[in-house]
């Protein structure tokens, strides 16, 4: 895809209700300008498919889309098959929609985990201030250091453009000169989405989760996507009087990344993990 074909699979992926970040384009392509895949019919889009990769062992699927007007005839397949050659000798994760497991099934994948998306409204509740620091006040290094330990490869480019105040609020919190949790909350179609949300226990995410939420409009629609396996995300989300509104399926082709899902209360993106 050229970047602004990458527009188009952002607006499908709207339309399809999976809410986009108004600006997450931006922070995709720098990803990978080489991993979002289209395909065409008589010179116009009718597919779409991201195949980004990560380092040199891991590759990730999203925005797998056909237009509605070409569904039924193959056209998806074949785009499916180009986005897992891309990513061939790789470990390949996705986050799928639960009907489309056992398809996903057949081409190697394996299920990891459910991750479920909150939703909710955001309060002014309050919170030592001391204790919050903002993105752009901290070594970037710091954060890139800290951020390595939930994702199984190096994602830099990602994430440097991910946390830019244009495109999100990113705070973090600081004990004894190191970073002990941050997180990130961006504008969406509808709403805002929280996510990364990662600290080193419940409280300490909690007190994120309430200074990000402090930095939109009272009353605004908040969404959270979290793994299922940690049951204190689940409460975090629930303690904030938000509800279950989505499931997916997290898959990967071989085994599965060692990731402290007990400290990951908030996933960066179904899109690109």
């Amino acid at each position: 895809m050229s970047r602004d074909e990458l527009n188009t699979a952002i607006t499908w992926a709207a339309k399809e209700g999976w809410n986009p970040g108004i600006n997450d384009a931006s922070a995709f392509y720098a990803a990978d300008a080489t991993g979002f895949l289209v395909g065409k019919y008589d010179e116009a889009p009718i597919a779409t498919i991201s195949a980004v990769k990560y380092g040199q062992s891991f590759g990730f699927i999203g925005l797998y889309i056909v237009h509605e007007a070409f569904r039924g005839n193959g056209f998806g397949f074949k785009i499916w098959e180009s986005a897992i050659s891309n990513l061939r000798g790789r470990n390949i994760g996705l986050d799928g929609v639960l009907a489309q497991q056992d398809n996903y099934k057949k081409s190697g994948f394996k299920l990891a985990h459910r991750n479920i998306r909150f939703a909710g409204k955001s309060t002014r509740q309050q919170i030592p201030v001391s204790t919050v620091v903002e993105a752009k006040h901290i070594n970037f290094q710091g954060i890139e250091e800290y951020d390595r330990a939930f994702f199984p490869e190096q994602r830099s480019i990602f994430l440097r453009e991910w946390i830019d105040p244009k495109n999100s609020h990113t705070l973090a919190i600081i004990e004894q000169s190191k970073i002990i949790g941050y997180g990130s909350i961006r504008a969406c179609e509808h709403g805002f989405k929280i996510g990364p949300l990662n600290a080193e226990n419940s409280d300490l995410a909690f007190d994120l989760f309430l200074a990000l939420t402090a930095r939109i409009p009272e009353g605004s629609e908040v969404f959270l996507d979290v793994p299922e396996p940690n049951p204190k995300a689940i409460h975090l989300a629930q303690k904030a009087g938000m509800t279950a509104v989505f499931e997916t399926a997290r898959m990967y082709t071989k085994e599965f990344p060692q990731l402290p899902l007990e400290k990951i209360y908030g996933i960066t993106t179904f899109e690109l993990g």
